[in-house]
């Protein structure tokens, strides 16, 4: 087995615990809301930004996030595997990749500061970038 697949399982993990996090806060705040959603018809997530709490609204934002720049890592990271090369230097890229993308989201969830959060997709997004840039090296 290559060890890539261990943090690709990881953050899908932790994408479902996200996506549970936001209706756990999401539904108690949708009930406060003068939204009658029995009735309500049409519209996105992005609607009810300004009908709920910011903070009520966080955990949503961060599952969107993992639903963007991290499919581009399970690809990259399946790819290293299905070729050999999900070992190495490339398992600790791909860790590290996690740890940091869990971060990003814990940041976003319970504090919000946006120059910690750009911050740590900054430095996701130089380990996606060598991930592939492995990959890359591997195919061609």
């Amino acid at each position: 087995m290559q060890m890539i697949v261990q943090p690709v399982i990881v953050l899908a993990a932790w994408t479902m615990l996200v996506w549970l996090w936001l209706y756990i806060k999401r539904v108690p705040a949708l009930r406060r809301s003068p939204i009658d959603i029995g009735t309500w018809v049409g519209g996105t997530g992005r609607n009810l930004d300004d009908v709920l709490p910011e903070r009520a609204q966080w955990p949503a934002h961060n599952y969107n996030h993992l639903m963007e720049q991290p499919t581009v890592f399970y690809a990259v990271a399946l790819v290293l595997a299905v070729i050999g090369e999900g070992g190495g230097h490339s398992v600790h890229l791909a860790w590290v990749y996690v740890v940091l993308r869990i971060a990003h989201s814990l940041v976003q969830i319970f504090w919000n500061r946006i120059v910690v959060r750009f911050t740590l997709f900054l430095l996701s997004s130089l380990c996606l970038g060598a991930l592939i840039v492995r990959a890359a090296i591997a195919v061609f």
